[in-house]
């Protein structure tokens, strides 16, 4: 694990308003199967990922790779993700495990009262857009992103699946994962007025999560599961 860094944080501070059905929180852990650091960041994330309030993201990343293990779920583009919040945050460097709470703090995440605090902290608030999913389409209200935002889908498995590791730091281990991300598709692109967008469809089993953020590497704007 490198040491812990932090997200710009004041800007992006939350009203007080709780996170809800209509408006969960967005948790991105950032992890590998190769890393032996890692398995207590997924447990918090296996704990909460029922949560009706919550949309928990589990994305595998491929810079550990190299060291004796190939995570089974990793992806380059979740790499990539990962370094636009340190880029977005004039950050050099990426780690693992690392927790984004609604695109806004970056932690460890390794203590769940660690994260449920996070939450508390740096909830969205209450003036974001609405987002309505229906017949393979994403509507979104007015609103006032700031700057052009993206608009992700958000392909992930919500089974627990047990993984068995072989070899690298965690070999001999069988480790299980939830709401693992196996596709981030760019569906468009969010200006502030209303809009509409198409969802390709995604493979069976998968669910669908919808977030708006504001550009590559900056908050979460809205989201809603699909």
């Amino acid at each position: 694990m490198r040491t812990m860094l932090l997200l710009p944080i004041i800007a992006f501070a939350g009203s007080a308003h709780a996170a809800n059905v209509a408006h969960p929180a967005v948790i991105e852990l950032y992890q590998s199967q190769g890393c032996s650091s890692c398995p207590p960041a997924n447990a918090v994330l296996n704990a909460i990922a029922d949560r009706p309030d919550l949309i928990a993201l589990n994305f595998s990343v491929t810079y550990w790779d190299q060291l004796g293990w190939k995570d089974s779920f990793g992806q380059a583009a979740f790499t990539a993700r990962q370094w636009d919040y340190a880029k977005g945050g004039g950050r050099s460097q990426v780690y693992t495990p690392q927790i984004i709470v609604n695109g806004r703090y970056a932690l460890v995440g390794s203590r769940q009262a660690d994260v449920e605090a996070a939450l508390a902290r740096f909830d969205r608030g209450a003036d974001e857009p609405m987002i309505a999913v229906a017949n393979g389409k994403v509507s979104v209200s007015a609103g006032h992103p700031g700057k052009e935002a993206i608009v992700w889908a958000v392909r992930y498995d919500p089974r627990t699946i047990d993984v068995a590791i072989r070899a690298g730091e965690n070999g001999g281990r069988t480790l299980p994962h939830r709401n693992i991300v196996r596709q981030l598709v760019e569906i468009g692109r969010w200006h502030g007025a209303m809009a509409s967008y198409a969802v390709p469809p995604g493979a069976a089993g998968l669910e669908t999560a919808i977030l708006i953020q504001a550009g590559r590497g900056g908050p979460i704007i809205a989201a809603k599961r699909g």
